[in-house]
């Protein structure tokens, strides 16, 4: 698809969650991005740095943390 295009996509993804990008730590492979979704609450996610400039994060834009999982885990403390 050429640049500057707009692609609109649909994901199966139900635990879809918009925000604002607050920070992203870049390495020399990936970079973490945290997005905050409000409530006081953030959501990190480690991606490659290919993707960070592909998408063109930038802090202050919205972004949507897309949760995809085949298990959660739950504990407790003792």
């Amino acid at each position: 698809m050429p640049r500057g295009r707009i692609q609109v996509m649909k994901l199966s993804a139900r635990n879809q969650l918009k925000g604002k990008i607050v920070e992203i730590k870049e390495g020399a492979v990936n970079g973490i991005v945290i997005i905050d979704i409000g409530g006081g609450n953030k959501i990190s996610s480690t991606i490659s740095m290919t993707s960070i400039k592909e998408l063109g994060l930038e802090v202050g834009k919205e972004a949507y943390a897309v949760i995809k999982a085949t298990s959660v885990m739950v504990g407790i403390g003792d």
